[in-house]
């Protein structure tokens, strides 16, 4: 049975005292929400046990989308960060139309500021996770029952779980404020750099975690080595990162035990029937149908990105942008993507066509994970029948032709793993926080700053090569298992050719990097990384410009969008809590960074 991730409320305003949670169980994951428990019911081991199982709980982000703590949709706070690293990043547009959540406009163009309503939903939303692991790792100290072994694991999860928070609090607003299980005032200022402090937990979450865990969604000690190397990377502590995730790929494995690896079929990683497998670090554990009559524990953050006017009712967010498509082509002989002119020579597309207009796919060489990645006209939808184009598009001109696809749920298995609770579905498909084709990228990058090229080459050749196995292909998993109606390879099958890298390609450190920095865009699509990426390596502004003058020419949502380096790298700290931050000297704490 797929673990879920129990909806747990915590009213909770910094690290204080009420605490509304769950009943015990013997699988954490399994159990419907019961009501509230006072202080004195969780001291002790299974009270303390519930203060945690509360902690994974916020992962989803929606403890605040409709909560006493105050409004937001859910999408505001989703933990893929559709909108703050995949949107943001140029991978994706907004979708819908411009009169529809503008406020993700202003972030996608970089003219928002800090009164814009979603940066307060995601700060109080990751805060809430914060307080929660506290919690926890408070009530664990005044606790002295428990053993040895089992406090250790508590307090690994919890502090994992709390690095896993501040992780995204830093890469979201770089400075911000640390609360932990000791402070007494949470008006903390942001005038410390946090970085060790994370550091720290994820040390001592890999230094103190077993290696399995009874349930496979809580993190073990390989999860935490994993994201102890990730906070290294952002760093640029790279001798740091490279020898830490040698180790985690050569002797990790998931909380079942499993050794990491890449699972044979790049698609498995975005199907609720075959999730939590070899692949998966750490996920957030999604379920559908779970008895709440709601989605709540279905991905609800992502409820929005669903074709438009299709079997998914909703809404069209979420589009896969031209850049993105152009980036899957590959050269006909050597199968390798064009790192530096992939605009060049478009992916022939829909747009300006309606659905009743003849249309012929791009014939030209691509990288199979695009059709697992995007949606495209005439090319199958998963097993729902071809994309038919803008009959399932919101409004073209503004979005473009292309609809997402890794969180698109399957028509066949769709009783079980999607929700219809709601105004918009949800899924059970995870979100994935790290996955192991992460860690090999990541790997790679650490030992091509290192000098260690040819290592670096096997890893992402590692990756390239799954990508190459002819068994994932789209037109193979229709020809074979999934039968579709109508489907003809010779003209419905496209272009399929991958190959690894040459030395030739990984000959020179800043050649790796940029095959690397490639590759990472090409696998991750779509999965929240993208714009934080183009941040640490530092080159935000010139990849984000280049994206907006390309794709503002095909779409009219980027239009005028534009990155200022020193200010752009992060978002601006939400005007709400600068003012909740005022002391009682009549100053606020919170200072706002640089530019807003």
């Amino acid at each position: 049975m797929k673990p879920i991730n129990k909806k747990l409320r915590l009213l909770l305003i910094a690290p204080t005292v009420l605490i509304l949670t769950y009943a015990c169980s013997d699988s954490f994951l399994d159990q419907p929400a019961l009501g509230a428990l006072s202080e004195d019911v969780v001291a002790n081991e299974v009270g303390i046990e519930n203060l945690l199982i509360g902690a994974y709980a916020a992962l989803d982000g929606q403890q605040d989308a409709n909560n006493a703590l105050g409004g937001g949709g859910p999408w505001e706070a989703a933990p893929e960060n559709w909108v703050y690293g995949s949107v943001a990043g140029g991978v994706a547009s907004k979708g819908s139309f411009g009169g529809d959540q503008p406020a993700i406009d202003q972030i996608v163009k970089f003219i928002s500021n800090p009164s814009n309503g979603y940066y307060n939903t995601k700060w109080k939303a990751v805060y809430e996770g914060v307080a929660r692991c506290n919690n926890t790792l408070k009530q664990l100290a005044s606790d002295e029952t428990i053993s040895d072994a089992e406090r250790k694991n508590i307090a690994g999860q919890a502090r994992f779980l709390r690095g896993h928070y501040y992780f995204e609090l830093k890469k979201m607003w770089n400075m911000v404020p640390w609360i932990d299980e000791n402070t007494e005032d949470p008006k903390q200022p942001n005038t410390e750099d946090i970085w060790p402090n994370i550091e720290e937990d994820f040390k001592y979450a890999y230094e103190n975690l077993p290696d399995t865990q009874t349930e496979f969604g809580r993190a073990n000690k390989w999860a935490a080595g994993a994201y102890l190397g990730k906070t290294y990377l952002y760093q640029h502590k790279y001798t740091e990162a490279k020898e830490i995730f040698t180790t985690v790929i050569n002797s990790g494995v998931n909380s079942a035990g499993t050794k990491y690896d890449l699972v044979p079929l790049f698609k498995d990683n975005f199907d609720a029937a075959t999730e939590n497998n070899a692949e998966t670090v750490f996920d957030i554990q999604m379920v559908a149908n779970d008895g709440t009559g709601t989605i709540a524990n279905s991905s609800q953050g992502g409820k929005l990105n669903f074709p438009y006017n299709s079997p998914f009712r909703c809404c069209g967010f979420f589009q896969p942008t031209q850049d993105l498509v152009n980036s899957y082509k590959t050269d006909e002989a050597t199968g390798l993507p064009d790192l530096d002119d992939y605009n060049t020579d478009p992916v022939k597309s829909d747009m300006g066509l309606n659905s009743t207009d003849p249309f012929t796919p791009y014939t030209g060489s691509l990288d199979p994970r695009l059709d697992w990645t995007v949606g495209r006209r005439g090319i199958p939808y998963h097993d729902w029948g071809y994309h038919p184009g803008k009959d399932w598009i919101r409004e073209q001109s503004y979005g473009g032709p292309y609809a997402p696809k890794k969180n698109i749920y399957y028509q066949a298995t769709a009783d079980q793993y999607s929700d219809q609770s709601s105004w918009a579905p949800g899924t059970a498909i995870n979100v994935h926080i790290i996955r192991f084709a992460d860690v090999l990228l990541m790997a790679a990058e650490a030992e091509a700053q290192t000098g260690g090229l040819d290592q670096a080459m096997e890893y992402v050749n590692r990756v390239r090569n799954r990508a190459a196995n002819p068994n994932g292909f789209l037109k193979d998993y229709i020809d074979s298992s999934n039968p579709l109606a109508g489907f003809d390879e010779s003209t419905d099958a496209a272009n399929y050719n991958i190959a690894p890298y040459t030395s030739t390609q990984f000959s020179t450190k800043d050649n790796a990097l940029k095959a690397i920095y490639f590759e990472r865009k090409l696998e991750l699509a779509m999965e929240g990384h993208r714009f934080f990426d183009l941040v640490r390596w530092g080159i935000a502004e010139e990849t984000l410009n280049a994206y907006f003058d390309y794709q503002g020419n095909i779409t009219t949502d980027v239009r005028g969008g534009r990155f200022i380096s020193g200010i752009h790298e992060y978002y601006p700290i939400p005007q709400a809590q600068i003012d909740l931050s005022v002391d009682e000297s009549g100053l606020p704490t919170l200072k706002q960074n640089p530019g807003y």
